[in-house]
């Protein structure tokens, strides 16, 4: 087979093919932006899945014991929850108390220190996650400048006391 010296590709000397090239340059003009488009419509959807944030899961705890060593249960009955926020003004001392629940604690702001008699004191700052001591009394004080935040979740159940005060 001898190859045309003719640029033009539409031209053919002896058998060599150049009609039926001819036309699959067509058919690949006429589909190419379709093939193009998607095939960038899909990188630009796999980039976008991988750019875009997805849920995240940071686990606060994980444990079976209170923050003094204790193995903690739940109280029987009805399960109840009650989720609330503790807010301790600076200067503060809270009266002494327990919890007769398992209560989880979360510090979103300040610095809490807490006495638990002859358990020792422990200092709980911002970002700080625990499970509060079971059935031990304690009292905690904030002693800086600012205000402490403590998100509680208390694992009770109906008719249980969350916190009791002693002395009351």
């Amino acid at each position: 087979m001898k190859r045309s010296t003719d640029t033009n590709l539409t031209a053919h000397s002896g058998n060599l093919p150049w009609p039926l090239l001819g036309k699959l340059m067509k058919y690949v003009a006429k589909w190419m932006p379709s093939v193009f488009a998607f095939g960038l419509g899909g990188v630009i959807t796999a980039w976008a899945m991988a750019a875009a944030p997805g849920p995240s899961v940071e686990a606060l705890l994980e444990t079976d014991k209170t923050v003094l060593g204790q193995e903690f249960a739940y109280p029987s009955g009805q399960a109840k929850i009650t989720a609330a926020i503790v807010t301790v003004p600076p200067g503060v001392t809270l009266q002494r108390h327990r919890h007769p629940v398992p209560l989880f604690g979360y510090i979103l702001q300040g610095e809490l220190t807490v006495d638990y008699g002859s358990a020792g004191t422990r200092t709980y700052r911002r970002g700080d996650s625990l499970v509060e001591a079971f059935q031990t009394p304690h009292q905690g004080s904030n002693g800086g400048k600012g205000v402490v935040e403590i998100l509680v979740v208390y694992a009770g159940a109906v008719g249980v006391q969350n916190t009791v005060l002693e002395g009351s």
